[in-house]
């Protein structure tokens, strides 16, 4: 069940830079958010399921020690939950809606 929750989360958080287009971290109003507040909005969102993740895994046993394999791999998985968001951003938008 943890790792539904876990997964539905992260689809959700990887998707929200894309979503919420006036707001940077959903808070911080912004006139226009451009491409690179959403890359740093994505990579702060993988930060906390990435704690989230760890803190749930510590509720059960004791974590695991992880090489560079397993964080490339997050940042990949990270990176497919966030295609629906990024695709509904930039190509399913017109032009005049993505410079509001």
């Amino acid at each position: 069940m943890n790792t539904i929750i876990l997964l539905l989360t992260a689809l959700v958080a990887a998707n929200l830079p894309f979503l919420i287009r006036h707001r940077f971290l959903g808070v911080l109003p912004m006139a226009r958010k451009r491409f690179v507040h959403e890359m740093a909005e994505w990579l702060i969102y993988l930060i906390l399921i990435g704690f989230l993740a760890y803190f749930m895994e510590t509720r059960t046993s004791p974590a695991h020690h992880q090489n560079w394999i397993f964080y490339i791999t997050v940042l990949c998985l990270f990176a497919i939950l966030a295609f629906p968001g990024f695709v509904w951003r930039y190509f399913w938008h017109d032009k005049k809606s993505m410079q509001n």
